[in-house]
């Protein structure tokens, strides 16, 4: 493999580069520089991993090095394939390929065969004792935990009561295998961590064949050693269990050249404001039917960031672009937009779309004229071409893009006053049809046949009209589905409390009026309907029916939206 820097924008070393170029430096063979992205099968990717997979990938590329993507399902409670499934789909949309597939229940009979070992070095002991009388006495980091009663069976009677786990003689929650480490240390990790549970659950891999499951820090290291991963990168939640780690090790690292020891790296998370990531909140939201499902594109999974219309291109970028480092901060989601409507702006066709139409009538343009005017598809890049769309004497404009009377700093139609519709004419309102309530239905208005958009002088124009409106024609226009979306939270950080934070107001439903090239579109494009956002063609179709997402807006509204 080539390291492909094509979305790297730091050029300088992060400080996980730095120690991989210092272990080479002091001898450490490239040819044995491993990595993996080991995920839980038990939910979606969100967008932290996204993190986590750029870094190990690209890493691997960087050094032609394998990777193996590595399922940690040690839990059978709430693994299944769905979720290895779309695992896979992500880190593929990502551009990402890996080299291995493992699972680390393929290695369930040589962990059990490990902790034999640590069982007949007197290292490892079967607990009778509830999971909260365990909590109770490994007490907190500033006093002294008390031993189990159990903590100092024989190695024989823990040997047979652990065989008596394993062929499901005891019931869930009756008994543990627990490492006999330091009850004492400062490092709750460290003190005399479960090793095995009984769970009487199927499993999605070995269905009923086990009924005792291996916890997550005794399988993580022991997996690193058995795939030979030189550098296992972690998010930095896991530095305390460093220790952890690297004392499992110590029980079956054999020190020679063929075998390498795993080294544990921790870097910081990625942490945005107004979202949440955590699995079991996102369940939540998803029971509560404030979600439609995982890849709801109002959460911050790869595949929601995917169906709302958020390119690996994009995504990757913005990755690169806040590093890699040990320090925890919030980000704010509206750098990640910036970096979407960045590329965005570069591959989205513009169309027009009038999302909340009010009808307008030139007065003096024939009632039986279509003109068919040429515009470029993407003023970014030639090569996307032009297409025609079609003027008439009915038009829709935005309701919002009138005032019967103006006000200060509105720029818009008012009575009076001329603005230019876009790729068209400069248009002056001179009056408006109100319905029995008052509500303006209709604006009369009359145009100008000479202000021709390509035959206009810039600078001429720039001091009779100061804005210019999208539009769209009322008899060529098509009615299209449309989902906006909002922040799910109010709270810049909802992690606490996180439900009292949901807004009510994240997601509406809209038919908007297209022009007709909207037509054409297909499952997977990206459009941007001038002066609003950019839109996806959802994957998801509702009656057959095409439904766009609002994916980000034109500008960066977030501040304001705050405020």
């Amino acid at each position: 493999m080539v390291y492909n820097s094509l979305f790297k924008i730091k050029s300088h070393l992060h400080f996980i580069e730095k120690i991989i170029e210092e272990d080479i430096k002091n001898g450490f063979p490239i040819k044995k520089i491993k990595f993996r992205f080991p995920p839980e099968p038990n939910g979606f990717l969100h967008i932290g991993h996204i993190k986590a997979i750029c870094l190990n990938f690209e890493l691997s590329q960087k050094y032609k090095s394998s990777i193996n993507l590595r399922f940690d399902d040690t839990n059978p409670i709430g693994e299944n394939k769905n979720f290895i499934d779309s695992i896979k789909k992500d880190i593929l949309f990502l551009g990402f390929h890996w080299d291995h597939e493992s699972y680390a229940s393929d290695y369930f009979p040589q962990l059990y065969k490990w902790a034999i070992k640590l069982i007949k070095e007197n290292k490892a002991y079967v607990d009778d004792q509830s999971q909260n009388i365990i909590q109770f006495q490994r007490k907190n980091p500033f006093e002294i935990g008390i031993d189990s009663n159990y903590r100092n069976r024989s190695i024989e009677e823990n040997l047979f009561l652990f065989e008596k786990m394993k062929n499901g003689f005891f019931g869930e929650g009756s008994c543990v295998l627990r490492a006999k480490i330091n009850m004492s240390s400062s490092n709750m990790n460290m003190r005399d961590p479960i090793m095995y549970r009984i769970l009487r659950k199927k499993h999605h891999r070995t269905r009923y064949q086990w009924c005792i499951y291996p916890t997550y820090d005794w399988t993580h290291g022991l997996c690193d050693y058995i795939e030979q991963i030189s550098h296992s990168l972690c998010s930095l939640e896991f530095e305390n269990r460093r220790p952890l780690y690297n004392w499992y090790l110590d029980q079956i690292y054999i020190d020679n050249k063929e075998k390498i020891r795993p080294k544990q790296i921790e870097f910081s998370r990625l942490n945005l404001s107004h979202t949440i990531t955590s699995k079991r909140k996102i369940q939540y939201l998803i029971e509560k039917k404030i979600i439609q499902s995982w890849d709801d594109p109002r959460i911050l999974t790869i595949s929601g960031l995917r169906r709302k219309g958020y390119t690996s291109i994009a995504l990757k970028n913005f990755i690169h672009q806040i590093g890699i480092t040990k320090r925890n901060n919030i980000i704010d989601i509206s750098f990640l937009e910036f970096w979407v409507r960045k590329h965005l702006n570069k591959i989205a066709n513009r169309v027009m779309v009038v999302l909340h139409p009010i009808q307008l009538i030139i007065d003096n343009y024939a009632e039986d004229t279509t003109e068919w005017v040429e515009v470029e598809n993407n003023p970014e890049n030639s090569n996307f071409g032009n297409r025609k769309i079609p003027f008439s004497k009915f038009l829709y404009i935005e309701k919002d893009d009138f005032l019967e009377k103006e006000k200060k700093n509105f720029f818009r139609l008012c009575i009076g006053k001329e603005v230019r519709l876009k790729n068209a004419y400069i248009i002056k309102a001179n009056s408006v049809i109100k319905n029995n309530k008052g509500k303006i239905k209709k604006i009369h208005c009359t145009y100008d046949p000479k202000s021709q958009y390509e035959k206009k002088n810039k600078m001429e124009e720039k001091k009779r009209v100061k804005s210019t409106l999208h539009w769209v024609s009322i008899k060529h226009s098509f009615p299209i589905n449309i989902n906006l979306y909002n922040p799910l939270f109010l709270k810049k950080n909802p992690d606490v409390d996180f439900y009292k934070y949901i807004n009510p107001k994240s997601k509406y439903k809209i038919i908007g009026y297209a022009e007709p090239s909207l037509k054409k579109a297909k499952k997977g494009e990206h459009f941007q309907f001038q002066r609003i956002g950019y839109f996806y063609v959802d994957n998801k179709m509702k009656n057959n029916q095409i439904i766009f997402n609002k994916t980000v807006s034109i500008k960066n509204k977030w501040k304001k939206n705050e405020k």
